[in-house]
Formats: C-alpha cells, structure tokens, sequence
C-alpha cells in the first residue's frame, strides 16, 4: 500500500523552482503535498500528485530529470508524543526512515505523513500489527477532495 512520489532534480538557481510547478499547472497537474531539499548545486522537489504519469512526462519532455519512488502515507495522533509512537513502532522492526514529510490536512485529530522507507512493505506490516493507519491512493485522494 505505497503511494508513488515524484522526486524532480532542479537546478539550484532562481526560476528552476517555478518553471517547474508551472509546468505542472499549465498541464491541470495539482502538487498535493511537496518537499523542497537543496545543496548548493541542486534541490530536490519531492511531490504528490494524483496525474504521476502525467506529470512525470511533462517535466521530463522539458528537461527535467524526474525519479519514481514509493512513499507510505501514515496517520499520526496529532498530540505531544504521536509520532514518537509511529517512529518507535517502526524502529521496532528495524526499519530505516530515509525521509518523511506532512500534508497540512488533519482529519479527527490526526495527521498525515509520508515516510520513505528502506523497508516499505516490512514498514507497513509493522505499523498495522501495531493497529496503526496507513492509507492507499484511492483513500489520501478521496480524504483531500473531502
């Protein structure tokens, strides 16, 4: 149950950031949720978009180099200790957290998170043995339209 994330490679200079989300909606492409990590010669654009095919094709046609990984998206208490509860849950079953990000959208006092796993299946079987929400496509789609 991973949802697929796009990972866009930019240029670290003004405008790459921009031409890129343009692209996007130029296309009709909404970004659901994002990550922005930079170095000093390029940044990372993490995002969610229900379009991935879509949107993969139209960065790359323009130059974009653009790679598909598979992200978990977990609900999280949102209260003091709720995600130090997912994260030992998961440290549990010895599995790494390469990277994690939200949705700004709570829903009955939780939140959403995306992990990038070493381990995504062994993660997600960890999490729901410990009675813990992951949710699928169809699901976070539904959820964001809501």
């Amino acid at each position: 149950m991973t949802l697929k994330q796009l990972s866009v490679f930019l240029e670290n200079k003004p405008g790459a950031l921009s031409r890129a989300c343009r692209l996007l909606g130029n296309a009709g492409i909404n970004i659901q949720t994002f990550a922005l990590a930079d170095t000093q010669q390029f940044g990372i654009l993490r995002l969610v978009v229900r379009e991935w095919e879509q949107a993969k094709s139209v960065l790359e046609q323009h130059g974009f180099a653009v790679r598909l990984t598979d992200v978990v998206a977990v609900e999280v208490p949102d209260r003091p200790g709720g995600l130090a509860e997912v994260l030992e849950s998961i440290e549990r079953a010895q599995v790494n957290v390469e990277y994690m990000y939200a949705f700004t959208a709570k829903r009955d006092g939780k939140g959403l998170l995306l992990f990038r796993f070493d381990q995504p299946e062994q993660a997600i079987a960890q999490l729901r043995s410990g009675h813990l929400t992951t949710v699928d496509t169809a699901e976070l789609f539904k959820r964001l339209a809501q």
